[in-house]
């Protein structure tokens, strides 16, 4: 008795969950031998075809993970047709989520795809904020979608992380007068440059804080407004030289200024600035 068949796997994205449910269903039987066959980015009638009359040569059932109706029905017809066992993975799926949201699918192939290619873009621009913070490395200006600037507490690094999650790159530079400015800063695309400011009196309330969390004395020269009025003219006078873009935020939520950031982003770039 022959004790084999072949599993095809037909999808309109990679095919990588429709082969997992075959292992893990071939798992449950003995087998003499058999093969799983992936056929990805299934998008045409004549691919369909060309499958079922490999299929129809041997015992064989099909797996198909595909959203489009017409490439669907075409699979069913062609199962009765040939007499070859047909499993749609996804419809039932999708059927009862749009029973329960009361609401139609948008039966667009590959949007999965999309959906991680978003992940990873998400992930890199995270990690691109994680390297590039606080003025750790020069070269990232270079690299950078937005670049943020400004004296210390100005919220540049929650911003650099907010705006990460919304797929930009981001590095971000403190301002010191002590510490030369990077020379890629004024090589930079001044569009892309955001000088952060704010109240020094907001600063020092920050600061003070900053340093009691450290266990260090709130008199410190870091957080007089001696200081931090001093930091305030020297930032403002680089971002003045820099003509880019300055936000006080004083009285901003990250999300506010973001916002802020974006539209003057998509106001110059494009809404597909990223």
């Amino acid at each position: 008795m022959d004790n084999s068949v072949t599993i095809y796997i037909l999808s309109d994205s990679i095919g990588e969950t429709g082969e997992q449910v075959a292992r893990a269903a071939i798992s449950q039987f003995n087998p003499g031998k058999y093969d799983i066959i992936r056929y990805p980015y299934v998008t045409e009638e004549e691919q369909i075809k060309e499958v079922f009359e490999e299929a129809a040569e041997g015992k064989s059932i099909i797996i198909y993970t595909i959203v489009i109706d017409k490439l669907r029905q075409y699979i069913m017809q062609l199962g009765n047709k040939h007499n070859i066992p047909v499993i749609d993975l996804m419809s039932p799926t999708i059927d009862a989520l749009e029973k329960v949201l009361g609401s139609k699918p948008k039966r667009e192939s590959g949007l999965i795809r999309r959906l991680d290619e978003k992940y990873f873009r998400k992930v890199d621009a995270v990690e691109f904020a994680v390297k590039y913070d606080d003025g750790k490395d020069a070269r990232g200006i270079k690299k950078a979608d937005i670049v943020l600037i400004g004296v210390s507490r100005t919220s540049k690094t929650p911003l650099s992380m907010y705006l990460a999650h919304k797929y930009f790159k981001v590095a971000n530079v403190p301002l010191v007068p002590e510490v030369p400015v990077p020379e890629e800063l004024f090589q930079k695309d001044p569009r892309r440059i955001f000088g952060l400011i704010a109240n020094p009196f907001k600063l020092n309330e920050i600061r003070q804080e900053r340093l009691k969390s450290l266990g260090l004395s709130n008199n410190a020269n870091y957080a007089s407004i001696e200081r931090i009025n001093f930091e305030l003219e020297y930032s403002k006078s680089i971002m003045e030289r820099l003509n880019c873009v300055v936000i006080d935020v004083s009285n901003k939520a990250v999300e506010e200024t973001a916002g802020i950031i974006i539209k003057h982003m998509r106001s110059n770039f494009g809404d597909d600035v990223v």
